[in-house]
């Protein structure tokens, strides 16, 4: 049976559209917990274009799940982890003109510099995970960083223009869940997945959390926050 987690980032882009204090993500998250999610993502951009500083302290403050910041492996980002201390940092590649994060980190192109990143987190008792393509190069690499856990970025499948491409990227997935599992790596996965895509993913056995927000939130404008997050839980539950 696996898990959802929530990311709030997208609450958080609608209150900043207008500047203003609505909605609010640590509301949703509350709300979100009382749904049946078992954990709540928050992105903490260098630009701090949605979610801020007061939102992830506030959110340290009131989750009862799990909080899973997710970050680029920069040293600013690194100090506020290690003062805040969410239960899980994920490190991302971030690019300051992307929508949302657009693949999975390069772990080898700077593995030195993560491993370095990761030792610190973990010393602080804060697990790690990387969030990596469905590639088993990046995924032995972000094991020999020290990973805890890797998050397999699920974007190309999802935004696949065929059911031809979107079986062949399923299919990589699958495969990267299963290297994964072999070296020891706890396995979570997300990125594009909505109320219909996600389904497919009942054949894959390993995949212990889905990251999920846009879609959430998409859904929550018509029939509300918690009826949208319950609905998405008993869909993964049923894995």
């Amino acid at each position: 049976m696996a898990r959802l987690a929530v990311n709030v980032d997208h609450v958080a882009t609608v209150r900043q559209a207008r500047g203003t204090i609505e909605p609010d993500p640590v509301l949703a998250a509350g709300i979100a917990e009382l749904a049946g999610a078992e954990g709540i993502i928050c992105h903490l951009r260098e630009d701090r274009r949605h979610i801020s500083d007061r939102d992830l302290r506030v959110l340290r403050q009131t989750v009862k799940t799990r909080l899973n910041l997710e970050m680029a492996a920069v040293d600013e980002m690194v100090a506020i982890a290690l003062e805040v201390k969410p239960d899980l940092v994920t490190l991302v590649p971030e690019k300051r003109m992307e929508l949302t994060t657009e693949g999975g980190l390069d772990v080898l192109s700077k593995a030195q510099d993560y491993k370095e990143v990761c030792r610190r987190l973990r010393d602080a008792c804060i697990e790690v995970s990387f969030f990596v393509d469905p590639v088993p190069g990046q995924i032995k690499a972000a094991h020999d960083c020290g990973a805890d856990i890797v998050e397999i970025h699920t974007g190309r499948y999802a935004d696949a223009a065929t059911q031809d491409e979107a079986i062949r990227q399923f299919e990589r997935i699958r495969d990267a869940v299963s290297d994964a599992c072999r070296l020891g790596l706890r396995v979570s996965a997300g990125h594009g997945l909505t109320y219909v895509n996600i389904k497919r993913f009942g054949r894959i056995s390993g995949i212990e959390e889905y990251s999920i927000g846009h879609s959430i939130v998409a859904r929550a404008v018509i029939v509300g926050f918690e009826k949208a997050v319950r609905s998405m839980v008993e869909l993964v539950r049923d894995f």
